[in-house]
């Protein structure tokens, strides 16, 4: 079903991003693609699809994002805005308008929305698109060459689905450890949502049951 557009989709991204952001923006594809496959085929070609989508309004100016959200309807804590995070907020709805809902289904715009932070209970969908943007071939900073690493190196000793889930579920975990060990080190602010998916993927054995 998507194999037919996304091509044509890719060329109206290409509109809105850096020439950088397009060469990651493909790096997700392929790696959403990949995890796809080893996932949830059935839904392969629907992971490639945001991950080509995931990043559209990334390169947007902050007043730029701040003027969608207030389009969109979008509520923003101004007293404790982190810039870097508008973009997956804006970049789901406005993915959304411009393709509509037959290719932005909620799976999708979720998939998007979710895709820098995490959630406490993302669905094995979101949970794909986020370690996609993590992990992906093109990125070479420390910590997601050690999180490629940790992932490959697991799924290769799990011969099981569950084995497979549970491989995931500890990349998460990893994932957002060294994710908030940065903004602690940088004097960051951390998103609720990104503490409330740490704890959730630590305390839950029996993820992606949603």
């Amino acid at each position: 079903m998507y194999s037919n557009f996304i091509e044509n989709i890719k060329e109206v991204v290409k509109c809105y991003v850096s020439e950088k952001r397009f060469s990651h923006t493909l790096g997700v594809e392929k790696e959403a693609y990949s995890l796809g496959l080893i996932f949830m085929p059935e839904k392969a070609e629907k992971l490639q699809l945001t991950g080509v989508l995931h990043d559209i309004t990334k390169d947007f100016k902050t007043e730029k994002q701040l003027e969608l959200c207030k389009e969109y309807g979008i509520n923003v804590d101004l007293d404790n805005l982190v810039p870097k995070l508008l973009h997956s907020k804006t970049g789901c709805e406005f993915a959304y308008r411009i393709f509509g809902e037959k290719v932005v289904d909620k799976e999708v715009y979720n998939g998007i929305l979710y895709h820098t932070t995490g959630r406490e209970n993302m669905t094995l969908f979101e949970a794909l698109i986020y370690l996609a943007d993590y992990i992906e071939e093109t990125r070479t900073f420390e910590d997601c060459i050690k999180l490629r690493k940790y992932f490959y190196d697991s799924i290769k000793e799990a011969y099981s689905y569950e084995e497979k889930i549970e491989a995931l579920r500890k990349t998460m975990v990893l994932s957002f450890d060294l994710t908030i060990k940065n903004l602690i080190d940088e004097g960051k602010r951390i998103d609720k949502d990104t503490i409330n998916a740490r704890n959730y993927f630590v305390s839950c054995k029996n993820v992606f049951k949603n």
